[in-house]
């Protein structure tokens, strides 16, 4: 086969979240006359300290996918992340290779991060080359789908989203009507483990790395040293093979008692019934359409219950879906988002995990060993943490972005900012997510070894998660009076003394000092 010699037609630009042999950037491709460039920069890793788990993830899953492009014949411009001459920056690359090939234009499947698109249209604007951008099709729908869904509305709530995505796509329906004679099975999910904790739990399929990620764990530790997290336990999928055997594997073995424990925890079990397929969803090295219909064929040759298919499908078809075209149409407003005014720095603990506190220590302590947390863990002890204690959500923003190895901008900023951290004044959650430390007591088991009480608000034993719940409602009475969601709560916070408020709000602000 003929490779092509400058000047070429196109420069066909591959992100290190766009590992999909399918994608749209490539369907035209012609190798006698195409270049695919690929950059792994040191920006990438340091405009928040990326953890060595993701950053190791995601060089690992470029390479193998650089790899898999040559295999074809295809030429590709691929800049190592200690090439000698590597400029450090997106941009820098891109005009480095601009300069080298002269394409006629550069062509690509359309970004997941604002920033990234921003820095990517500057730098063709200033080289004067046709940016051409394609629609990603590793995705149900459109951003121009959420937008039109959107206009008009005044609430942008997931269930009717979701809703009319099971319609469109025919998912889990009979006819016109969902399966089953109903759209969400919750009721029938979300239990606890128990006193006995989770049983004959099955062993999540882990890939251990082969040379190519041998080499890039080895660079990491080298050029990256001080960022958060260690290696010692990498073993996420990186190719695409991989990334179908991680989907028999949920499918296989943990996808029938997904739904009755998705909102479960277990001390030292990271793990659990839950996918861990956001890696390859979000690298796409799976597709949202193939995750679906593998959990929808499961329902029907009667593998995995309904509520448990329903539960797992609504996460992807709807949420996923929801949460990127919440951020597409938000942006860039979006990021500097702060509805309850939240001050408070991020506790430097977050980035070590030593707290007395046994739930956010174990949530932290696994983070940083795996890259991982599953999304109770995200949602109810790390992330409900930070909002009762009024952390600046753009410092969870960035935690949140720098830790797990799934994190994209696009999917984790509106979850974190907008669910988690309630910073866009309820345009993504009808109420704030905030409960005292008995919650955690009622999912999970963390609270029995634990030094401090779930029911004490004040005292030498009180909870922090209960002390700071009571504190948040005390400091944000008056806006939260507004929402008919938060009545109940604010009608047993107004039971309590003005003694007892006055107690917890010094007890809370002792918490803030001292910890």
């Amino acid at each position: 086969m003929q490779h092509p010699t400058p000047p070429i037609r196109h420069l066909v630009l591959v992100l290190g979240d766009q590992l999909d042999l399918n994608a749209s950037a490539l369907q035209d491709f012609e190798p006698e006359h195409d270049v695919v460039w690929m950059a792994e920069v040191m920006q990438e890793s340091t405009h928040v300290p990326s953890s060595k788990q993701r950053t190791a993830l995601f060089l690992s899953a470029m390479r193998h996918f650089a790899q898999a492009l040559r295999a074809q014949g295809w030429t590709v411009h691929y800049t190592e992340l200690d090439d000698a001459d590597n400029t450090g920056t997106l941009a820098g690359e891109l005009t480095r290779a601009i300069a080298h090939w002269q394409p006629r234009a550069l062509c690509m499947t359309a970004p997941g991060d604002w920033r990234v698109l921003q820095a990517i249209q500057a730098t063709a604007k200033a080289q004067q080359k046709p940016l051409m951008l394609h629609d990603d099709l590793s995705f149900f729908t459109t951003v121009r789908d959420f937008a039109a869904h959107a206009k008009g509305r005044k609430q942008l709530r997931m269930e009717y989203w979701y809703r009319e995505q099971r319609q469109r796509f025919g998912v889990l329906m009979d006819g016109g009507k969902p399966v089953g004679g109903q759209w969400n099975f919750d009721a029938d999910n979300r239990e606890s483990f128990g006193k006995q904790g989770p049983q004959n739990l099955p062993a999540p399929q882990r890939f251990a790395p082969d040379a190519t990620t041998q080499e890039v764990l080895a660079l990491v530790s080298r050029v990256l040293p001080k960022a958060p997290g260690q290696l010692d336990d990498f073993a996420w999928p990186v190719t695409r093979t991989q990334a179908l055997q991680a989907l028999d594997d949920f499918i296989t073995h943990r996808l029938p008692l997904f739904g009755q424990y998705e909102d479960a925890m277990w001390a030292g079990e990271p793990w659990l019934y839950h996918s861990q397929l956001s890696v390859c969803l979000n690298l796409k090295l799976l597709s949202a359409q193939e995750v679906v219909q593998a959990a929808e064929q499961a329902w029907t040759r009667g593998h995995a219950p309904l509520p448990a298919v329903e539960g797992f499908v609504r996460q992807i078809l709807g949420w996923r879906e929801y949460v990127r075209g919440m951020y597409w149409t938000q942006m860039p407003r979006y990021l500097d988002l702060n509805a309850l005014n939240a001050q408070e720095a991020l506790p430097e603990f977050f980035w070590t995990g030593e707290t007395d506190m046994a739930c956010l220590r174990d949530a932290l302590k696994q983070t940083l060993r795996h890259g991982y947390a599953h999304h109770i863990q995200r949602l109810m002890v790390l992330g409900l943490y930070g909002l009762l204690r009024g952390v600046h959500p753009q410092q969870m923003h960035s935690w949140f972005l720098s830790v797990y190895v799934d994190a994209v901008e696009w999917v984790e900023l509106p979850n974190t900012l907008g669910m988690s951290q309630f910073g866009d004044a309820g345009l993504m959650a009808s109420k704030p997510y905030v409960a005292t430390g008995k919650y955690i007591q009622r999912m999970s088991n963390h609270c029995q070894g634990c030094k401090f009480d779930p029911a004490q608000s004040v005292g030498p034993q009180a909870c922090p998660y209960t002390t700071l719940y009571w504190d948040f409602l005390r400091r944000h009475q008056a806006s939260l009076a507004k929402n008919p969601r938060m009545a109940m709560q604010l009608k047993n916070l107004n039971r309590l003394s003005a003694e007892t408020l006055e107690n917890i709000a010094q007890q809370a602000q002792a918490h803030r000092q001292n910890d």
